[in-house]
């Protein structure tokens, strides 16, 4: 497969991973409520991060996908201490469903469940690299 089939393939399959988070998301919140609602939006917030990644950078080893998007996660957590996102989504909602509103420290540990769920997700599903034939010098 040339590279640029292989970025294509790879870009398809994370925005189809992209709409089936922000769908399973919209689910748990319809469905569930209360604590169990919160923490799965959080962990499915980070897979949408993951997905995001994969799709900028298609070439983007799984264990880097992940730490990308935990830390972007973590960056958005903590910039709502500062009060600017909770000031900016009462004006927008986009605002609201991508920075939140106020710090939480358990959101910290979700967000890492959600990296290394997609990481997983991402190890199986990764097309296998091709590997040089080692010589057996005899």
């Amino acid at each position: 497969m040339s590279d640029l089939r292989g970025s294509l393939r790879v870009r398809a399959v994370a925005v189809v991973a992209a709409g089936v988070t922000v769908a399973a998301g919209l689910g748990v919140r319809a469905l569930a409520g209360g604590q169990f609602a919160k923490y799965a939006g959080d962990a499915l917030y980070t897979v949408l991060v993951y997905a995001l990644v994969v799709l900028v950078a298609p070439r983007v080893r799984p264990a880097r996908a992940a730490a990308v998007a935990a830390a972007l996660s973590w960056a958005v957590e903590f910039f709502q201490i500062t009060g600017v996102p909770d000031d900016l989504g009462r004006r927008s909602t986009l605002a609201r469903l991508v920075l939140g509103s106020t710090f939480n420290p358990p959101d910290l540990f979700w967000y890492l469940v959600g990296a290394a769920s997609a990481y997983a997700v991402h190890r199986v599903l990764r097309p296998r690299e091709a590997t040089a034939p080692r010589s057996h010098g005899i």
